[in-house]
């Protein structure tokens, strides 16, 4: 019962912090502009979500694994744009 507690407060937290990037990457898709986004910052972001994933895939954390695929994901989309409209 508390292993179910604690997984649900892991999907909770991950659902959250993934979902968290979706506006900024819906703002950039439309407008094309990127020019707020620090481009270090998001590099060294990005990298960290992905040593995030690779840390849940070696302690076989499934709420760690999901969220920052998905995470990832976004992060590299804002990256890509970033780089693209750099305006």
């Amino acid at each position: 019962m508390i292993s179910d507690f604690v997984q649900s407060i892991g999907f909770l937290a991950a659902i959250c912090t993934t979902i968290a990037f979706l506006p900024q990457a819906w703002k950039i898709y439309k407008t094309k502009s990127s020019k707020d986004i620090s481009l270090p910052t998001w590099i060294i972001f990005s990298f960290g979500v992905f040593l995030w994933l690779i840390y849940g895939i070696l302690i076989m954390s499934f709420p760690l694994i999901l969220a920052n695929i998905f995470t990832l994901l976004l992060s590299l989309f804002i990256l890509i744009f970033k780089i693209k409209y750099n305006k």
